[in-house]
């Protein structure tokens, strides 16, 4: 068995146990399997076992990866966005997961609605306020959404954070329930 689809078969079996143990549906979960840096060949291969969704931090990757891949995976960008880039994946992704500004979010609604597309995003939260983190400050986040809200083209369908590198993952659930 390759080592992509015995580690896909540890995930679905993670999933399935805490969706049991928390009365969730597995379904109901997105498995995002993240590229970067991975060979063409390992994400065939993915795609292969049933990958769905595919994330990646960099437009270019996408970009190039796009053509090869598009109509087999759902895009997802986890990665910060400049805006100067939001035109190049605008007609690609399915998500953009790290919004964190008014500006971002109105180059994004400009682009999506040229090709008359209600954009998905994620409002990124620095919810500890790290300095080298991306994200909006979490007390500006209440505000920011009401204010993307408004937006025609953009849809906001959830919040996301990195939290900190911590010794214990379980430290990081007070960062997780703050949000």
């Amino acid at each position: 068995m390759s080592m992509i689809k015995q580690n896909l078969e540890t995930i679905q079996s993670s999933i399935q146990s805490v969706c049991k143990n928390v009365g969730k549906e597995p379904g109901s979960i997105t498995l995002i399997a993240v590229t970067k840096t991975k060979p063409i060949e390992a994400m065939k291969e993915a795609i292969e076992w049933g990958i769905l969704h595919v994330g990646e931090n960099k437009v270019q990757e996408i970009v190039n990866k796009y053509e090869l891949f598009h109509s087999s995976v759902y895009w997802h960008m986890i990665g910060h966005l400049q805006t100067n880039k939001v035109k190049m994946i605008v007609d690609k992704v399915a998500l953009i997961h790290s919004v964190d500004s008014y500006k971002l979010a109105e180059k994004i609604n400009e682009e999506a609605r040229k090709i008359d597309k209600i954009q998905d995003i994620l409002i990124q939260v620095n919810i500890a306020d790290e300095e080298t983190k991306f994200g909006v400050e979490s007390r500006a986040t209440e505000a920011l959404i009401r204010e993307i809200a408004l937006l025609k083209n953009v849809k906001i369908t959830g919040l996301m954070t990195i939290a900190p590198y911590v010794e214990n993952p379980e430290d990081n659930r007070l960062v997780f329930r703050a949000l």
